[in-house]
């Protein structure tokens, strides 16, 4: 049947081509021929591989895969270098080839849903076109750095797997609109997160979280949904806290990012000879009560802000946990804010 459907298309050189639900367990070599092809449905076979001649196929821009019986990425899917949209979902794919990614540099959208993979391969910041990633329903534990090379990426759908972080450098994806990754273990949102300066719809319910970003009112956030996690709840009682001893290099540090304020201070030309040093205090906080920069010892308080007045929020209502960093006890003590201590059961 495939042959005959095939044979008489060939006559008519369509654009698009359906081959839908059709039972195959293998496309017809034929289909080589058919290279003025711009758009391939495959959906809802037996399909396990596709016939290198598929590889001739050098003008398509959309292939449908989906609900078939692939475990991994057919060979011929490197040579679609003009390949736009690749859909895969319902497989059985448990990895992806890094050979066959390398080459796809104008996909701007790809759906993985429902499949079997547990983690990326590093080559997938190869994929430097992509606009939508959509994985729900795998069995990821962790995403790798790379995929925060994805400067283009607007949508990314990891609902449904396993994961139980986002990778600290998740600010990178500054085009950022949608991210949803409901019904995870994610126990901690980074703090780059709040470097998406595009993000609008953030879909974080039913994870582990407890306290969110401390940039998370920075966001032009207008859609948010946190319900099913055990969020820290405005219960305050009394403490007591004893005075921090600050280490010496802590000590060092703060005096050197307070003489860098001063544009007459030796130290601000001196440090252009230490690019180490540099470094490390490029990863300094900023007290968010006294405004003084901190390196590595801090203390962990949380504010809570109204979704509706606060976040704009018009979806949420209710406070929200945002997480705070203060440079000291003295700074915590004082009079004048809305910190709070963070105790956990």
């Amino acid at each position: 049947m495939a042959d005959t459907m095939l044979i008489r298309a060939l006559k008519g050189k369509p654009k698009a081509l359906n081959l839908c639900n059709k039972k195959l367990d293998k496309v017809p070599k034929i289909i080589g021929k058919l290279d003025c092809v711009l758009h391939l449905q495959l959906r809802g076979n037996k399909l396990k591989t596709l016939p290198i001649e598929l590889s001739h196929l050098f003008q398509l821009q959309i292939l449908n895969l989906g609900n078939n019986e692939f475990e991994e990425l057919p060979e011929a899917l490197e040579y679609l270098t003009m390949l736009e949209k690749l859909h895969l979902f319902n497989n059985h794919l448990k990895t992806l080839s890094p050979k066959v990614l390398t080459n796809l540099r104008n996909l701007t959208f790809l759906n993985l849903n429902s499949n079997n993979l547990k983690t990326f391969p590093p080559e997938i910041c190869r994929l430097s076109s992509l606009q939508h990633l959509s994985v729900d329903y795998n069995q990821l534990t962790d995403l790798p750095v790379e995929i925060c090379a994805l400067l283009r990426l607007e949508e990314f759908h990891a609902a449904n797997n396993q994961l139980t972080s986002l990778p600290l450098e998740f600010g990178f994806l500054v085009n950022l609109e949608k991210l949803h990754i409901q019904k995870n273990k994610i126990r901690e949102l980074p703090e780059s997160l709040g470097k998406c300066y595009k993000l609008r719809t953030l879909d974080i319910a039913a994870n582990e979280l407890r306290i969110f970003p401390t940039e998370l009112n920075t966001l032009p956030l207008k859609e948010m949904y946190c319900e099913e996690n055990p969020l820290l709840q405005h219960i305050p009682v009394h403490s007591v806290q004893e005075e921090e001893v600050l280490s010496l290099k802590e000590i060092n540090a703060r005096y050197i990012m307070k003489e860098l304020k001063d544009r007459w201070s030796y130290l601000r030309r001196a440090i252009r000879h230490y690019p180490q040093i540099k470094e490390m205090l490029a990863q300094a906080s900023k007290c968010a009560v006294c405004g003084e920069s901190f390196l590595n010892t801090w203390l962990e308080c949380v504010r809570f802000v109204d979704a509706r007045e606060d976040l704009k929020l018009n979806n949420l209502s209710g406070l929200i946990p945002v997480r705070a960093l203060l440079c000291s006890y003295r700074c915590f003590n004082s009079a004048g804010h809305d910190y709070y201590g963070v105790a956990f059961p």
